[in-house]
């Protein structure tokens, strides 16, 4: 369903990060092209060489350039894709988004998504804890987003980090996977 999709994965700072290395893994598996950007937080949750060594592809860290690249690499990113996906979508990247913030990579690139956020082709599968998640800002920022036309999946309810039960889990890898999917099929018929 996948083949031949290229999906650019974002990558924040929460625990939830290494659901991301699965859920990088099983768009593999199902024939998408995987591309992968981390925020230093996420680098520090999870290693980069998780994501290089499940989708045979680049990780990208930083918003500067190496020198040999000639292209700028937050819009060739989002030039090459067909779907952007951010899990886990912390609180911080919401709000960053909300508020046209780009002061690192992922967010600089969501910035420049336009193209895929107003065609429904960008989905946030946010991850925090219960009490940052019912914060009225936080749920200021989620609206904001939605108004944007990103598409979300969960948070879900289950134990958190801290060991408490409550509405703030990412969703599953394979939930994300089938709405992506269903993300790929509508813009699979627009083309045609």
């Amino acid at each position: 369903m996948l083949d031949n999709v290229n999906i650019l994965l974002g990558v924040s700072g929460g625990i939830a990060a290494y659901k991301a290395v699965d859920l990088a893994s099983r768009l593999t598996s199902a024939g998408a092209r995987v591309n992968t950007v981390m925020t230093e937080n996420a680098c520090l949750l999870v290693g980069p060489k998780s994501f290089e060594a499940v989708t045979c592809s680049s990780v990208f860290t930083s918003l500067w350039s190496t020198p040999e690249e000639y292209k700028i690499g937050h819009i060739a990113l989002v030039d090459w894709a067909d779907i952007f996906v951010v899990a886990p979508a912390t609180a911080n990247i919401i709000g960053k988004i909300a508020n046209g913030i780009c002061d690192d990579l992922l967010s600089t690139t969501l910035c420049a998504a336009w193209r895929l956020i107003k065609s429904e082709a960008a989905l946030l599968a946010p991850a925090m804890n219960d009490n940052m998640w019912n914060n009225p800002a936080v749920q200021r920022n989620v609206k904001t987003v939605k108004e944007m036309s990103f598409q979300l999946i969960g948070p879900v309810e289950g134990r958190l980090a801290c060991g408490a039960e409550g509405i703030g889990r990412m969703a599953g890898p394979q939930d994300i996977l089938e709405t992506i999917e269903k993300i790929a099929s509508k813009i699979n018929k627009r083309k045609v």
